[in-house]
């Protein structure tokens, strides 16, 4: 698939789409379960318009309700904010698991240095694919604790040293190193300089970083 345009794309989602997709989910919710409802329709305007489309009121309308409605279930635009930046950090995760999924071999080593490959380039490709999601993913406190993204990369990271494939001593700030190379990669080529950059070339500069960054933990 040709995701050159795929961050522009997702900002500017049509209005008819997005309101078609909102329609279905006030369709299908019921009394007593208005808040994922909430939720849904919000994660729908982030997607086509990032945090700045994630506006209490606005969501509330959208969904069919009241304001004073939502507000019942979201003591403010922070409340639902996060909400919708858990939306984010799940479908990073899940993004990585599925990566992790196409690993195959057997052998311990390799098996190591490739999820952690894996996990780099899930997290480079579902920026790019859900610009808007991925930006309300950070910009709230969700996602640096247990569980989810962040703790997936530091599962590899510490596959790595248990399996004999990274020295010990390199574990140390590792998790940090990675995470910062890949975010700033993405970030490089969603709104940054690179963000004309051909897709082609943009996959061959990330497997050249990914390279580095085996070479510099995993160098065996």
């Amino acid at each position: 698939m040709d995701t050159d345009n795929i961050p522009s794309q997702a900002r500017n989602v049509s209005t008819v789409n997005i309101d078609a997709r909102i329609r279905l989910v006030t369709r299908t919710y019921h009394h007593g379960n208005l808040r994922p409802a909430l939720v849904e329709t919000a994660a729908e305007l982030a997607r086509a318009k990032g945090p700045d489309g994630v506006v209490l009121r606005e969501v509330a309308r959208r969904t069919g309700v009241s304001h004073n409605a939502a507000y019942r279930h979201f003591a403010d635009r922070e409340e639902l904010l996060g909400e919708v930046a858990q939306v984010g950090m799940d479908g990073l995760e899940q993004a990585m698991l599925d990566r992790w999924a196409t690993v195959r071999t057997r052998d311990p080593k390799r098996r190591a240095v490739r999820r952690l490959r894996e996990t780099g380039r899930a997290y480079v490709e579902f920026a790019l694919a859900e610009p808007g999601l991925f930006e309300v993913a950070f910009a709230t406190h969700v996602g640096t604790g247990e569980g989810g993204p962040y703790a997936l990369l530091n599962a590899a990271l510490d596959e790595l040293v248990e399996v004999g494939a990274m020295p010990p001593e390199r574990r140390a700030g590792a998790d940090v190193a990675c995470w910062a190379g890949m975010h700033g990669f993405a970030l490089l080529h969603l709104h940054g300089p690179l963000r004309e950059v051909p897709a082609a070339e943009r996959d061959a500069a990330l497997d050249r970083m990914l390279d580095l960054i085996e070479l510099a933990l995993a160098p065996g």
